[in-house]
């Protein structure tokens, strides 16, 4: 494929659609594929990309896959034993060690999921490459043209540090700018929290509309002030999140932020048909955000995460398109319904609320 400065941009909400997206274009490299996600499945699907890494490794292609090792933690040794035979590269991200640092450092994880091949084509979002969310809502965009090449520096540089612990450093954080776009990568930090910040940003400086796409909305208390903040200067605050997500302690807590920004004029909607895994934040129309992390403490303090930010008319487009498609599946936050759910269930939310930033 011919590098360009023109870039064309794609984006998928539909497992199926983009996993065959993808596969097309591993097809068709000549170059290399470079592949970083945090998990990375063994049935069906993963089997599908790891013979198509393994056909192209054989011709030649350099392959480098990158899985974090919490997240392959269920990968046989020998399900990548043909595409290591033919030079293919696999690599798990910080191995888990039992050390006095166990507990917190055990969440410190690759939660990046980025594809890129022959400095043409790359795809940043939401999605994993497994099975089990083949009827979830996603939110990959597929990219065609130079940004590729910022993805390629991201992923070497994370391909070379993917065992040892590294204290935040800004060669691996540097911001990424572009004329219409800035690629934002974090690493685990209590203080340093790139994209939150950026995130709490641009919502103060929101005008007309907010829109948040999440499947754990667990907040800090700074997020929390900036959206009621926002809401209550007037400008249209809307956070869609799933009715059941894939994780059931994180459903339980969720009632206990939905009910302090309901009435601080938040717009709650439920997304009804199975799980949004969808990660978006779009601002009054004109800034998008899109990536891996998640509304919630894990992601901005514990784990290594990426985020296109920018203000390109097409992904505008595209992102408003998947939102009203998203909205139309909804059902609003029913408060009156919830204020009358069962004793045990306030008795689960009060017990899990100190563990909300490991959720």
């Amino acid at each position: 494929m011919a590098n360009s400065q023109k870039t064309d941009y794609q984006l998928f909400d539909d497992p199926i659609k983009y996993y065959n997206a993808m596969l097309d274009d591993i097809q068709r490299a000549r170059n290399y594929v470079y592949i970083e996600t945090y998990k990375f499945g063994t049935h069906t699907i993963g089997i599908k990309f790891r013979d198509a890494i393994t056909r192209k490794a054989k011709e030649g292609v350099e392959v480098k896959v990158l899985i974090d090792s919490w997240g392959g933690s269920g990968i046989p040794d020998e399900f990548f034993k043909d595409l290591r035979s033919y030079g293919g590269e696999v690599r798990f991200f910080e191995k888990i060690k039992i050390n006095i640092d166990f507990f917190t450092r055990s969440h410190r994880r690759n939660h990046r999921k980025i594809l890129i091949v022959d400095d043409y084509i790359s795809y940043i979002g939401s999605s994993n490459l497994t099975e089990y969310n083949l009827i979830w809502r996603e939110s990959m965009l597929r990219m065609e043209g130079a940004i590729a090449l910022d993805f390629k520096k991201i992923f070497n540089q994370d391909f070379l540090m993917y065992n040892r612990y590294i204290r935040y450093r800004s060669s691996h954080t540097n911001i990424i700018r572009n004329k219409d776009y800035e690629i934002i990568r974090d690493m685990p930090s209590v203080t340093r929290q790139k994209i939150k910040t950026r995130y709490e940003r641009l919502i103060r400086n929101a005008v007309s509309s907010i829109v948040i796409e999440t499947p754990y909305f667990l907040p800090g208390f700074v997020l929390r002030k900036v959206l009621k903040d926002a809401a209550n200067r007037g400008v249209s605050v809307k956070v869609i999140i799933p009715r059941q997500s894939d994780v059931r302690m994180v459903n339980l807590l969720h009632g206990r932020y939905l009910e302090m920004l309901h009435t601080n004029n938040l717009e709650f909607l439920v997304y009804t048909p199975h799980n949004l895994h969808a990660k978006i934040l779009l601002i009054d129309g004109k800034i998008f955000a899109l990536g891996s992390p998640n509304f919630d403490y894990r992601s901005f303090r514990y784990m290594h995460e990426i985020a296109l930010i920018g203000t390109n008319q097409k992904v505008i487009r595209l992102i408003q398109n998947h939102i009203t498609e998203t909205i139309a599946l909804c059902e609003p936050f029913d408060f009156e319904a919830w204020k009358r759910r069962p004793g045990i269930q306030k008795l689960f939310e009060w017990l899990l609320l100190p563990l909300r930033h490991l959720l």
